[in-house]
C-alpha cells in the first residue's frame, strides 16, 4: 500500500510540474499565402560588332562582314521580333558610316540571317530594319530561356566602288530593339 501511495504522489507531482512550467493548453494552425508573378521580358547585348575590315574603294566586289547580337527572353516567350534601326548617319533607307576625319560617308547594308536555327547563315537577302525599307526579324524554332542567350548573326556588306577618302576609320551605331 505504501508503494502505491508513493507512486500516486510522484505521478501527481509530475503532472503539476509540467502544467506549471509552460505546457500548452491547446494548438491551432493557419496558412500563409506566398505569391509572385513573372512578366515576359527580354534583354539584348552585342556579342560582336559588325566588322567589315579594310575597304578598298577600287575593288570591284562588295566587302562582306558579320557580327552578332544575343537575346535572352523569359522561358516560354513567343512572338519575339528583333529590329535594327537605320543607324546614326542614314540618309533615307541607306545606312552610312561616317569617316572619322574626312567627313565622307561609306554606304553599307545589313541583312537578316536564316530564320531558323542555327541563325548563322548569311545566305538571305532580306534587309534588316523597318526604318530602312526592310523588316523586323522573326526567328522561329527558338527555345527561349532566361538562363541561356540565343545568338543571331548580323550580316552586312559594303557596296563596291564608292568614292570615299582614305580615312582611319568609318563608324556608325545601330540600335537593336527586341519586341516582346
Amino acid at each position: 500500500m505504501k508503494s502505491l501511495k508513493l507512486a500516486s504522489l510522484v505521478g501527481s507531482a509530475m503532472v503539476a510540474c509540467s502544467i506549471g512550467s509552460g505546457a500548452w493548453a491547446g494548438l491551432n494552425t493557419g496558412s500563409l499565402s506566398v505569391t509572385s508573378s513573372v512578366a515576359q521580358t527580354c534583354t539584348v547585348s552585342t556579342t560582336s560588332a559588325l566588322a567589315f575590315g579594310p575597304y578598298d574603294p577600287i575593288a570591284a566586289s562588295a566587302l562582306l562582314g558579320t557580327g552578332s547580337v544575343s537575346i535572352k527572353c523569359t522561358k516560354g516567350s513567343s512572338a519575339i521580333t528583333i529590329d535594327l534601326d537605320a543607324g546614326s548617319h542614314a540618309s533615307g533607307s541607306q545606312r552610312k558610316m561616317l569617316g572619322g576625319t574626312s567627313g565622307d560617308f561609306l554606304n553599307y547594308n545589313v541583312t537578316q540571317p536564316a530564320t531558323t536555327t542555327p541563325w548563322t547563315s548569311c545566305a538571305g537577302s532580306t534587309v534588316w530594319g523597318s526604318t530602312v525599307g526592310g523588316s523586323v526579324y522573326t526567328p522561329s524554332g527558338v527555345t527561349w530561356s532566361a538562363a541561356a542567350a540565343q545568338a543571331f548573326r548580323v550580316c552586312g556588306s559594303v557596296p563596291a566602288v564608292q568614292d570615299v577618302s582614305a580615312d582611319g576609320s568609318y563608324t556608325d551605331t545601330v540600335i537593336v530593339t527586341v519586341n516582346f
